[in-house]
């Protein structure tokens, strides 16, 4: 799977203690329907981080070396806009015996990507957030994630 990074230890994003992958692509439309320059985008900066491909068995064996890890979180820019990797990198989790969360970060609506949460729910254990960043608004604490997250629009459902 492409992605921007990596991080071991994420206790920002999801009620657990997360491997945080940052995916490599973005549509920014969340810029575009908040009629905003893309700088001003929050994750703007991580796009001009490099590109780096990494097999779902690194992902894994990344994720296991870390004890206190108990859930995947992917998010950064726009993940489903690589809905084939990132059910690769879930099967491979799934074919070995990882069956902890993955919670995955998305800027789009529910009915947007119908399809990509199709592919989604045949995994176990999967949750997904929805909505775009729209600047100004305020926040709200999600019960699914256990965190606040910055619009008032978004949500997290448990898919599968």
């Amino acid at each position: 799977m492409k992605l921007r990074g990596i991080v071991s230890e994420d206790f920002i994003n999801y009620k657990k203690p997360s491997l945080y992958l940052i995916s490599a692509y973005c549509d920014w439309k969340c810029c575009t329907d908040a009629n905003m320059d893309t700088a001003m985008c929050q994750n703007r900066d991580i796009f001009y981080q490099p590109e780096k491909d990494f097999s779902p068995s690194v992902i894994l064996k990344n994720y296991l070396k870390n004890d206190i890890t108990k859930a995947v979180v992917v998010g950064g820019l726009e993940p489903l806009l690589q809905i084939d990797e990132l059910c690769d990198v879930i099967k491979e989790f799934r074919d070995n015996g990882c069956e902890d969360e993955f919670v995955i970060y998305t800027g789009y609506r529910e009915e947007e990507v119908a399809g990509a949460i199709n592919k989604l729910s045949s995994y176990k254990n999967i949750i997904v957030k929805f909505g775009r960043y729209i600047p100004n608004q305020e926040g709200r604490f999600d019960e699914v994630l256990g965190v606040n997250l910055v619009s008032d629009n978004q949500y997290a459902k448990v898919i599968s």
